[in-house]
């Protein structure tokens, strides 16, 4: 029983590790405005990043994902720590998608008819 308790704790702690890396090496990487790339600016060993490392380019390019990158140090429940990508369809794509039925479905307010059209219906017009 201890030891599943210690392995899931070294788990949290090697996680927060490699996402303290990933936060890091996003927010230091070097771009090149030339070639429109984003370069790695050190070695992250547990990323499996060397420095000079392409990590963010607009042509032929394989996108580095966290999921993976923790798939690799085999850590359990993945999805725990990661987002799914919402274009595949994960939870801002389902809060949209939602959102919009709801918003649909609520009853639309009243126009008052009454009064009388600001420019004659044409709006406010700016010459």
């Amino acid at each position: 029983m201890a030891d599943a308790k210690s392995s899931t704790s070294s788990s949290d702690s090697l996680t927060e590790e490699i996402c303290g890396q990933w936060r890091r090496m996003w927010r230091e990487r070097i771009d090149d405005r030339f070639r429109a790339e984003g370069i790695a600016g050190q070695n992250y060993e547990k990323l499996f990043i060397e420095r000079g490392t392409v990590v963010l380019a607009t042509r032929s390019f394989k996108f580095l994902t966290l999921k993976e990158i923790l798939e690799q140090h085999r850590i359990l429940n993945v999805d725990r720590f990661v987002q799914a990508n919402p274009h595949t369809g994960g939870w801002r794509r389902f809060a949209r998608a939602n959102a919009y039925k709801r918003l649909n479905s609520l009853p639309k307010p009243e126009v008052d008819n009454s009064r009388q059209l600001k420019k004659g219906g044409r709006g406010w017009l700016h010459f």
